[in-house]
């Protein structure tokens, strides 16, 4: 006879699927419409000129160029805000810009 009672199967050890967040397309590399630049959840990246913000806030391209990131600082920032994610006094943008024409 056993000694010691039959191991059970524990309820911990769970993880869930990543969600392979993060920028896909880097600066100085060539889009097509509809690619996907960045992956994110919130607005960490704003977009700029020809690109747009998907439902779940992917950013991606309406033109055909070349990918560019650029810091801006925000005109109305307001101090008041804890110095956290919302205090934040810039910005960053991705932008697809036309490529220069080749010669």
């Amino acid at each position: 006879m056993a000694h010691r009672k039959s191991g059970g199967s524990t309820q911990l050890g769970r993880d869930s699927a990543s969600k392979r967040l993060g920028v896909k397309l880097f600066a100085g590399q060539k889009v097509k419409p509809g690619s996907i630049i960045i992956r994110q959840r919130g607005t960490k990246f704003k977009p700029g000129k020809n690109v747009k913000r998907g439902a779940d806030d992917t950013l991606y391209a309406t033109k055909i160029g070349i990918v560019k990131f650029l810091t801006k600082r925000i005109k109305r920032f307001d101090a008041g805000l804890p110095a956290g994610r919302h205090g934040q006094r810039r910005v960053k943008i991705v932008e697809v810009v036309s490529p220069a024409p080749s010669l």
